[in-house]
């Protein structure tokens, strides 16, 4: 029964709807990113004070970690309404000038994804970011025209995984950049106790710690590993999430202490065991392994380097002293170390 990482940091449309309901909707309740928290609000304050719209803003960083929870208590503090897309979602010109034509002054576009916005329709992005308008070309040919058409102010909040993907122009465009890291361990369990009392179950500080263990010091893990346990407690158990049952249901789901799953230990596995603990490329990696190299990259490898299982060297990646040690790997076998 086990539950890739990857549907872990998916949001189906019913978990949408409960993380909506677990969202911090203000600052006071945003656990974690501190730095990030500061110059955000004194951003926010100064453009209040001088009763502006705040410059465009680029957050980065891994898939659940709250970027888009940061946009929301954005135009939550100035009073703004927001709107939301993705680069993947704006195919044509036409779809951005249909955007952001009708945006009020004032308000905030949400860009997730902005690394795979289309390098087209980026350049119609750049005036628009700068000067409030757009330069649309009406036909073809020789009968081709240009029309500049003046939008509202507005602020752009753009979220990325891949930082490394944007083009320059778009990146300098933007007035402050923030990274959104790895959260403490501490900052997680405050998350999971938050999270239980809106969910209305009883969970015991150990079971919270052991949970928070295996979050991969990520917020969306964290939530969706409450309500998996949560749903363990309820059928298998008394509704309450103790110590035992914590343990009984992250085994089940075949997380270990680490927060490390089937998927983790297979790439891990991959390298030791066909590449000789590396270094091994990305795509003789994802061949081997039979993963995608995106959700090697964006899922799985970040939170490997994180915890000192993987490094990344010139000829491609190796596997640590530390990770053998974790899966217990001997010339006989591996034998995995669940909970």
């Amino acid at each position: 029964m086990s539950t890739p990482i990857s549907k872990l940091l998916e949001e189906t449309p019913e978990d949408q709807i409960l993380d909506n309901t677990l969202r911090p909707k203000e600052w006071n309740n945003y656990i974690g990113q501190e730095k990030i928290k500061k110059n955000l609000r004194i951003i926010i304050e100064a453009a209040k004070k001088r009763k502006e719209t705040p410059e465009h803003l680029l957050l980065y960083g891994n898939a659940g970690l709250g970027k888009t929870t940061l946009a929301y208590i954005i135009a939550n503090e100035m009073g703004a309404n927001i709107r939301v897309s993705s680069g993947p979602a704006i195919e044509k010109p036409g779809d951005l000038a249909s955007i952001l034509t009708n945006l009020s002054d004032g308000e905030i576009l949400f860009l997730d994804e902005i690394h795979r916005l289309n390098h087209l329709i980026e350049e119609y992005l750049y005036p628009a970011m700068e000067d409030y308008k757009l330069n649309l070309v009406i036909g073809t040919g020789p009968s081709a025209r240009t029309m500049e058409i003046k939008i509202p102010s507005f602020t752009l909040i753009g979220a990325t995984t891949r930082i490394g993907l944007l083009t320059s122009p778009l990146r300098s465009r933007f007035g402050a950049t923030f990274q959104i890291g790895f959260y403490e361990l501490n900052d997680i369990e405050k998350i999971i106790q938050r999270s239980a009392k809106i969910l209305k179950v009883i969970a015991e500080p150990a079971a919270i710690k052991i949970i928070a263990r295996c979050s991969r010091s990520t917020p969306r893990v964290a939530n969706r590993l409450l309500k998996r346990v949560r749903d363990y407690a309820q059928v298998e158990g008394k509704g309450i999430i103790t110590k035992e049952t914590a343990q009984k249901a992250l085994k089940l789901l075949e997380i270990d202490q680490l927060g490390l799953e089937p998927g983790d230990r297979k790439i891990l596995e991959t390298i030791i065991k066909k590449f000789n603990g590396g270094p091994v490329g990305l795509q003789s990696l994802a061949a081997a392994s039979s993963e995608e190299e995106d959700t090697i990259l964006d899922i799985y490898e970040p939170y490997l380097m994180q915890i000192g299982f993987i490094e990344r060297t010139p000829r491609g990646r190796m596997v640590t002293k530390l990770a053998h040690k974790h899966l217990g790997l001997k010339l006989k076998g591996i034998q995995n170390s669940l909970i």
